[in-house]
């Protein structure tokens, strides 16, 4: 669902502006670590912020990681980046976007990538939408390509439908499944951070699912390097 914009947050974002990207960095292709002020830790990718509960909390928590967070609605990454800015200690490690990521290997090399997170992406549930989902194996071949060779994709959602069809497009593609949680509430995870929607969709009483899904070994980059 689309936001109806706030017609103050286009002058209030730019607040955010260091670290907060209004336009897709296609510059930063290949450089994304070098955007850190510790280059060398691994680079996690969030695909859809949200209001930046997840990242901004993981960024706290885990400061020898650096994180970008992509998420289309201005409305939306607004509240993000002040997540981000309210944080106490102050962090550097976390970047955010304002765009979607339909052309993501226009903004990433190869290898680039260490981790991906999907969490509780819009699930088209009618079968002639489902080349839409994050999940699909055409998103997983690119996913798979960006990712570093130990690369993963960690994924939640509470839509077990989702989450199913999910799970075979990972196993169909080579993916290497751990940690498949049916209900991570209720089998909780140490260090695992709660997003906005989460909260909201576990409060009606909807099962959280959740699982680690790891780069396949043979990817259409392997094949492009051995030509």
């Amino acid at each position: 669902m689309r936001l109806r914009r706030k017609p103050w947050i286009d002058e209030a974002i730019k607040e955010y502006s260091d670290f907060l990207y209004l336009e897709l960095p296609v510059e930063n292709k290949g450089k994304w670590k070098e955007q850190f002020a510790e280059p060398k830790h691994p680079l996690c990718v969030e695909l859809g912020t949200g209001k930046g509960r997840f990242i901004s909390q993981m960024a706290a928590a885990h400061p020898e990681w650096n994180f970008v967070g992509f998420e289309r609605q201005i409305g939306v990454i607004y509240y993000a980046g002040k997540k981000v800015a309210e944080l106490d200690p102050p962090v550097n490690n976390v970047r955010l976007v304002l765009g979607d990521i339909s052309h993501i290997e226009e903004l990433f090399t190869p290898g680039e990538v260490d981790r991906f997170f999907i969490n509780f992406c819009d699930p088209w549930p009618k079968a002639r939408h489902e080349k839409r989902r994050l999940t699909h194996r055409n998103y997983l071949k690119r996913y798979a390509a960006l990712l570093a060779p130990e690369g993963e994709i960690c994924f939640k959602t509470d839509n077990r439908d989702l989450f199913d069809f999910s799970v075979e497009e990972f196993k169909a593609m080579g993916w290497e499944l751990s940690d498949v949680n049916y209900d991570l509430h209720a089998n909780p995870i140490e260090g695992d951070v709660m997003t906005e929607y989460e909260e909201k969709f576990s409060r009606k009483g909807n099962k959280i699912c959740r699982l680690i899904a790891r780069r396949p070994v043979k990817t259409e980059l392997n094949s492009s390097e051995q030509d």
